[in-house]
């Protein structure tokens, strides 16, 4: 795409050159042409009015504008935007006589009255206005085709310029180290469960201290259980272990 919107400067030199001249003489032939009786009214050189600014300096500055960007663009709307201004501009030289009528006072034309005979006026409204006029509107017009096609030799450049990207881009490619894969991850190894918490052992209640008046209770139980015969023991065990009584009579 950026290949198609250049153009070489050869393509508009011709047509740009002769919109210069032709510009360059629609602003300055007012002013000049009295000094060879070519001049409309007033007939006297170097003299400013206002329809003379409207009507020849702006489209000749326009057309001059217009052929300098012809001239000199590379670049294709920008070389189409001159032409059009040039167009514009020779429209305007072409028309623009016969427009003033529509806001001077006297419905005269703003450019004046042509000075001379027949020949002359015809000359002088040519030379002027319409005929300028017309030759800068199809200079313009020219220009606007020529940048409007491709040509061959551009296609070739552009051909050649493609070519030209892929094969740096190929060779970008080839001097481009090969890229280094990055080793995989290492997986960390996976985490060791703690051992289970052992259950510390069950308190020993230690034995309730015992009071003396118990500790007395509990013997006199004990002898007591010592000195009472068993009920499933024998009579004979139970004689014999019982203590004789020896009664002492006095």
């Amino acid at each position: 795409m950026t290949g198609m919107m250049r153009v070489p400067r050869s393509r508009g030199a011709f047509c740009g050159l002769l919109l210069i001249l032709l510009g360059a003489w629609g602003g300055l032939i007012p002013f000049i042409g009295p000094h060879f009786h070519y001049a409309y009214t007033p007939d006297t050189s170097w003299t400013y009015t206002s329809g003379r600014l409207l009507l020849e300096v702006v489209p000749g500055a326009g057309a001059v504008l217009g052929g300098l960007i012809v001239l000199a663009s590379r670049n294709r709307p920008t070389a189409m935007f001159g032409a059009w201004l040039a167009a514009l501009s020779g429209a305007w030289f072409a028309v623009g006589g016969v427009l003033s009528t529509l806001w001077t006072s006297n419905g005269l034309s703003a450019a004046g009255t042509p000075v001379g005979g027949t020949a002359a006026r015809v000359a002088e409204q040519v030379g002027f206005f319409t005929g300028l006029g017309i030759v800068i509107a199809f200079l313009a017009a020219l220009a606007m085709g020529r940048f409007a096609v491709v040509g061959v030799r551009e296609a070739r450049i552009m051909d050649r310029e493609q070519e030209a990207r892929e094969q740096e881009l190929a060779a970008e490619a080839s001097r481009a180290p090969a890229a280094v894969s990055t080793p995989a991850t290492v997986t960390a190894p996976a985490t060791v469960t703690a051992p289970a918490t052992v259950a510390t052992p069950a308190t020993v209640r230690t034995p309730a201290a015992v009071s003396p008046d118990a500790a007395a209770e509990d013997e006199s139980v004990t002898s007591d259980e010592a000195g009472v015969p068993d009920d499933d023991a024998s009579p004979a065990e139970s004689d014999a272990e019982a203590p004789r009584k020896v009664n002492v009579t006095s």
